[in-house]
C-alpha cells in the first residue's frame, strides 16, 4: 500500500483558493482564501478550515487576519486544539474553551521559530541566536499552559550535549515516535563558516531523559543525489522521514521498522512539481475522524 499514490480531491470546500497545511488524526488543515460564492472587501482574508477528505466534511475555525498566514507556523497537537506560532505572539483555539475565539498571548522568542512542533502539551521550536554572519541554533521548550501565563520559553540545554547543534546544517525538528524529537540536517565536515555536508544526519532527543541518540544517516549512494543541493526540504513524522531536492526527481524516505532499526529507500512516480522540491506532511486517513 506504500507504494501508491492517493489523490484527495478538495473541491467540496467552498473557497476560490486552498493550501494543506498539516494533518492531524486523519483530519487536514488548510488555509483558505475567499468562498466561490461571496463578494466584498473579504475576500482576502484568511481562514483556516479542517475537514475529513474522505468524508468530505469540513469546519471553519474563527477569522484570521492574513498576517497569520504569512508568519505564523500551524502547529496541530489532539483533535481540534490549533496553535499558531510567530516569533512575538501566539494564537491559540480549542473546543474546550468557554468562547468560539482565538486565545492570543505573548511568544517572546529570540529570534523566529524554525520547524516548531506539538508533542502532547509541549511546544518545540528552534531559534538562532547567533550573529547576522554565522548561525547558532538553541533548543527552546514551552508549554500552552505557560504561554497563557506570560511566562518564558526554557532554552533546552546540557553540557553532556556539546556541540550537537553546531554539527549539523539548517537543522529541524519533526515529532517522531512516543513523543520523541527528531531533529535533522546536514552533517558539517568541519565548524567553519562554508563547511559541506558529508551526510544527512537524524538524531532522537528523550524529552525525559534529554538524551540524544543518532536515528540514521543517509546512505553515501543515496546523499550524492542530494550533495549538490544546498536546500533540501524534510517533512513527515512518527517512523517516517521523507527527503526532497532540486531536481532528485523522488523521494528518499528514512522508516523506522518495529524493532527500532532505520531503513532507507527511495519512492518515486511522485505526480507534479517540475523543480523536485516537494513538500508535505503526514496525513493518516480515517473514516471516523470529524472536523
Amino acid at each position: 500500500m506504500l507504494n501508491y499514490w492517493f489523490r484527495f480531491p478538495l473541491s467540496f470546500l467552498p473557497f476560490r483558493s486552498h493550501f494543506p497545511i498539516t494533518s492531524s488524526h486523519g483530519l487536514l488543515y488548510l488555509w483558505a482564501e475567499g468562498p466561490t460564492n461571496s463578494v466584498g472587501p473579504n475576500l482576502s482574508n484568511k481562514t483556516l478550515i479542517v475537514c475529513n477528505p474522505l468524508t468530505r466534511q469540513f469546519k471553519l475555525l474563527p477569522q484570521l487576519g492574513s498576517a497569520w498566514c504569512k508568519h505564523g507556523s500551524v502547529l496541530v497537537g489532539s483533535p481540534n486544539q490549533v496553535l499558531v506560532l510567530t516569533e512575538l505572539a501566539a494564537i491559540y483555539f480549542s473546543v474546550s474553551t468557554t468562547s468560539n475565539n482565538w486565545l492570543k498571548f505573548s511568544s517572546n522568542l529570540p529570534s523566529k521559530p524554525r520547524s516548531p512542533i506539538l508533542i502532547s502539551d509541549t511546544i518545540l521550536a528552534l531559534c538562532d541566536v547567533g550573529s547576522p554572519w554565522r548561525s547558532q541554533w538553541k533548543l527552546f521548550r514551552s508549554t500552552v499552559k505557560d504561554l497563557q501565563f506570560s511566562q518564558q520559553w526554557v532554552r533546552l540545554e546540557k553540557h553532556e550535549w556539546g556541540d550537537i547543534f553546531d554539527i549539523l546544517k539548517r537543522p529541524r525538528l519533526l515529532g517522531g515516535k512516543n513523543d520523541k524529537v527528531l531533529m535533522i540536517g546536514g552533517l558539517k565536515s568541519s565548524f567553519s563558516l562554508h563547511s559541506t555536508c558529508s551526510t544527512i544526519l537524524i538524531l532522537r532527543l528523550d524529552l525525559e531523559s534529554l538524551e540524544w541518540e543518532e536515528a540514521g544517516r543517509m546512505p553515501p549512494e543515496m546523499f550524492r543525489y542530494f550533495q549538490d543541493s544546498s536546500k533540501f526540504k524534510v517533512f513527515g513524522g512518527g517512523s517516517r522521514v521523507c527527503f526532497s531536492g532540486k531536481r532528485v526527481g523522488r523521494l528518499a524516505l528514512w522508516e523506522e521498522n518495529e524493532c527500532g532499526k532505520g531503513e532507507w529507500r527511495w519512492i518515486g512516480g511522485i505526480p507534479g512539481n517540475s523543480d523536485g522540491l516537494y513538500r508535505g506532511f503526514v496525513f493518516e486517513a480515517r473514516l471516523n475522524a470529524v472536523p
